[in-house]
């Protein structure tokens, strides 16, 4: 028993330094839209691995642990915030969904980025003072789709490849 707890930490550890990893080579990626926000997420990729390869405390563990190191390192007091509230809001709606079975991976990660996008107008809009900036969450709903597909898919194939025992 304690040998399957050493090894799920051990994996924990792993996938939140993807996670930072994924985090830096996105800030690397230039994306310009025109709205601020739109994302590639890849760092959810090791989130929705840890969820459902070891379960939700361990993905709550990676999305925390990446938000926090990376907001220390590559970030401002705002950019923790905002990624704090949208990886928790995030998180959370993708914990409710994989527990209702009703989504697939992919569609989890999906739904994934749009409440990630939710969560950070949300926070934007307090911290400006204004609902204006509920303005942008059409296009970033469509962002949120995009990224979330293409994450949910790399995913879906890292859970089916990589099999672990515990």
């Amino acid at each position: 028993m304690r040998n399957n707890r050493t090894r799920k930490l051990a994996l924990c550890a792993m996938l939140s330094a993807i996670a930072l990893i994924f985090s830096y080579v996105e800030m690397l990626i230039p994306i310009s839209v025109g709205i601020p926000g739109v994302k590639l997420g890849f760092a959810n990729i090791a989130v929705l691995y840890a969820i459902y390869a070891l379960g939700d405390r361990y993905g709550l563990t990676v999305n925390v642990v990446r938000i926090a190191l990376a907001g220390l390192l590559f970030g401002s007091v705002f950019s923790v915030l905002y990624a704090f509230a949208g990886g928790m809001v995030s998180l959370g709606a993708m914990l409710l969904l994989k527990k209702a079975k009703v989504f697939s991976v992919t569609g989890v990660s999906m739904m994934g980025g749009v409440f990630h996008n939710l969560g950070q107008l949300i926070v934007a809009a307090l911290v400006v003072k204004t609902p204006q900036v509920m303005i942008y969450f059409p296009v970033l709903i469509f962002s949120g789709i995009a990224a979330g597909i293409v994450n949910g898919i790399i995913a879906r194939l890292c859970i089916d490849r990589i099999k672990l025992k515990f």
